[in-house]
């Protein structure tokens, strides 16, 4: 396991050409890994030890333990709100009352699984955009994120890349409408992941986190643990098998569910990421509509990595001369390329865009 999360280490390193911005990175990879690692997490039973154990007097333990992984166990939610160790033996443990429906818990099975499909979605954006992106800006780039090497190669790339530009001018509308349109995807994605999330907990995913921070302010005799409540460590099982007589016999067992420690801490982790995730998304769109509509945002965002490198002047001639597609792809070769040579990048192409 240590060297399958060594190999996701590796999944984060910064490419040697940059073709999306810093959010979609952090979503398309960061996110993915995170997620790849919790499912992992789940899955180490050495760590965490069988993810189920059922104390029931009179039985084998292995078949009850499988029976119960497998058919679900339950908790009284009144005995939630009982004294510990008076009323009931654990959260949610304790006798039954007339009346009182059982709260069923299924979807422990499926954690590893929901969390690798989650990962999967998170990454989907990033396969899409290299497919449609199709190496674009690593031919653009063509070495010259170096400032070292042979002046004269230097300067035939340089020539290649400003006549690329100026003959492929008002070209490139298309491919910067696919890369917004991936971000865009990103942001449906975790919109519909905390929905999905939601359905998945019973409808008790979006106010975990708050319901985690509030517990924190009450005091210590009313408190109801949320994370017990969704991940409970203790819960019951029903186990039916018949008797001599061939009379069906009940057996009520309390089984331990160890796994729901890492479960608890890897939900309240997404909570809290998510919620992150999505504002600086949101953030990101707000950022882009700027972008898509205000030229002097454009202007100021084409300085802003190598404000002294560029004038004023050069970044409002691009800027008015170039359409946004054009422009985007400008914007990413000034994340790639050397900054002394790509002043003079933009600069050339200022100069022969007036003419």
């Amino acid at each position: 396991m240590l060297k399958l999360l060594g190999d996701l280490r590796g999944f984060i390193k910064r490419p040697p050409v940059i073709a999306d911005g810093s959010v979609f990175r952090v979503h398309v990879i960061f996110t993915t890994v995170v997620l790849f690692t919790c499912s992992i997490l789940v899955t180490a039973t050495q760590y965490v030890g069988n993810p189920i154990q059922c104390i029931v007097e009179g039985l084998p333990t292995k078949p009850v333990n499988t029976y119960c992984w497998i058919t679900s166990t339950f908790t009284m939610p009144d005995a939630f709100l009982r004294e510990q160790g008076v009323n009931s033996a654990h959260p949610g443990v304790g006798p039954e009352t007339p009346g009182e429906p059982r709260k069923y818990y299924t979807y422990y099975q499926w954690v590893c699984f929901a969390l690798f499909l989650q990962a999967i979605l998170c990454y989907f954006p990033k396969w899409l955009w290299d497919l449609q992106e199709d190496g674009l800006m690593s031919t653009l780039v063509m070495g010259l994120h170096f400032g070292l090497g042979a002046d004269k190669e230097k300067e035939k790339q340089k020539k290649i890349l400003v006549h690329y530009m100026l003959t492929h001018i008002r070209q490139h509308s298309w491919y910067a409408a696919k890369y917004w349109m991936c971000e865009f995807l990103c942001l449906v994605n975790i919109l519909v992941q905390i929905y999905w999330m939601n359905l998945f907990f019973d409808g008790e995913f979006i106010t975990y986190g708050l319901r985690v921070i509030g517990m924190s302010t009450e005091h210590q005799d009313d408190r109801i643990d949320p994370m017990v409540y969704i991940f409970p460590r203790v819960t019951k099982c029903t186990f039916r098998k018949f008797g001599p007589s061939g009379t069906i016999q009940t057996h009520d067992s309390l089984c331990v569910l160890p796994l729901n420690i890492v479960n608890e801490k890897t939900y309240i982790l997404i909570w809290f990421w998510y919620l992150l995730l999505l504002v600086a998304l949101l953030f990101m769109f707000g950022y882009r509509l700027l972008i898509l509509y205000n030229k002097t945002v454009r202007k100021n965002a084409l300085r802003y990595r190598h404000y002294r490198l560029i004038t004023d002047d050069v970044a409002r001639a691009v800027t008015n001369k170039l359409s946004i597609g054009d422009w985007w792809v400008l914007y990413m070769l000034g994340k790639n390329l050397d900054p002394m040579i790509y002043r003079e990048v933009v600069r050339e192409i200022a100069k022969k865009a007036n003419n």
